[in-house]
């Protein structure tokens, strides 16, 4: 760190000491400050989730909130990346919701998972809706040597659609709903019996199902005013999926790569649009389909 610097101007000037703004800038005496890098926020004052009061008033649910939205919000590349990506792939998630009668701020739970991405957990979870193996196939996703579906987008986010319909058929209250989706439905059911007590809000939590349902108001809150969080993203800035053509394939595929060559793509693409293969090949049991997709 540089502490200070003495430079000689004139006879006539005194020596001067720049001094350190905390920003990185160095000023001089009568030089204006830069105003302050961090800014508080005023938090919503009636937030909801799926149109569902959040309790506000009460200290540790604002301070939890609170927390979730600095922490986004100065992480400024994630947020920026978050909000780029949901130009790909949120009007599909956002149509499936709606199809399914599911409330469209379960779109931010996609968000929470993975950011808009195909990552892998520690314990295993896989895809943009992060799916274990078993569940996946519980809510119709084919896992095999050949094919994951977890990292299917389309058919991932069908799949979310069914576990929130029955998680909502079991607690008729879609912030349990959401909580489930990271402790699992035995488990906020097991909390809430132990606990007597019905609501998220007042139950004691593991800290990360005690964060997840505030990580999805962060979301939401940046997501819905971007600028007062300092984002100022257009249309054009989101990023957007090319046209593709649909190629069903009844038959096995000894390699992929040939077979991208064959029909005027590349293995990269055929990776990029079709995260769900996994080998180098495909194996299409009798009278089975698949749908490969690649640019027109």
């Amino acid at each position: 760190m540089i502490i200070g610097f003495l430079f000689y101007q004139s006879k006539e000037e005194k020596f001067q000491v720049p001094v350190n703004d905390g920003g990185g800038a160095t000023l001089r005496p009568g030089e204006a400050r830069s105003k302050p890098r961090v800014k508080i926020f005023d938090l919503p004052e009636k937030p909801v989730f799926a149109g569902e009061k959040v309790p506000i008033e009460q200290p540790d649910v604002f301070e939890r909130f609170e927390r979730e939205v600095y922490v986004n919000a100065y992480w400024e590349s994630n947020a920026l990346l978050m909000l780029k990506r949901s130009g790909k792939y949120f009007p599909f998630i956002e149509k499936t919701l709606e199809e399914n009668g599911i409330p469209d701020d379960f779109k931010y739970v996609a968000i929470i998972e993975s950011g808009l991405l195909n990552v892998t957990s520690p314990a295993g979870a896989k895809g943009f809706w992060q799916f274990m193996k078993g569940t996946a196939g519980d809510f119709g996703l084919e896992v095999n040597r050949y094919v994951d579906e977890r990292y299917h987008f389309e058919k991932a986010t069908i799949a979310a659609c069914k576990y929130i319909r029955a998680a909502y058929g079991k607690f008729g209250n879609w912030t349990s709903v959401a909580a489930s989706y990271n402790l699992g439905m035995a488990g906020i059911a097991r909390r809430k019996n132990q606990q007597l007590s019905p609501d998220y809000y007042n139950l004691y939590l593991n800290e990360e199902t005690s964060r997840y349902i505030f990580r999805i108001l962060a979301i939401k809150e940046i997501f819905e005013n971007q600028a007062k969080y300092g984002f100022e993203l257009q249309k054009e800035d989101l990023y957007s999926l090319p046209p593709l053509r649909e190629i069903e394939v009844t038959e096995s595929i000894d390699n992929l790569a040939s077979w991208a060559v064959a029909h005027k793509s590349n293995y990269k693409e055929v990776k990029i649009y079709n995260p769900w293969l996994i080998n180098t090949k495909l194996n299409v049991r009798k009278g089975g389909k698949y749908v490969i997709k690649l640019p027109m």
